[in-house]
């Protein structure tokens, strides 16, 4: 129960994020928000991976309780830091 794991199209489409630079920005998180639009089991988390980058993540959790990361890049996307609040130059 709340396992991680991170598919591996995250690695094939980011080369440049591996599985622990993904984990870590995932228990690293500095904001999370529900994508309620999908239901309450799916989240985006951005959080700072080994490198101190930010990380941008989705994930949806199973009826176990695990998650699967299925989307994660660096950095987040401008949207992103807007929904979260981490944009400061809201225009």
């Amino acid at each position: 129960m709340d396992e991680i794991f991170v598919h591996p199209r995250v690695n094939e489409q980011h080369p440049e994020l591996s599985d622990s630079d993904v984990t870590a920005a995932w228990y690293n998180a500095i904001c999370s928000y529900p994508l309620l639009e999908k239901g309450f089991d799916e989240y985006i988390v951005v959080g700072f991976d080994n490198k101190f980058r930010l990380v941008e993540i989705v994930a949806k959790r199973d009826h176990y309780g695990d998650w699967l990361i299925y989307h994660a890049m660096t950095p987040p996307s401008r949207k992103t830091m807007r929904k979260t609040g981490l944009d400061r130059n809201e225009t």
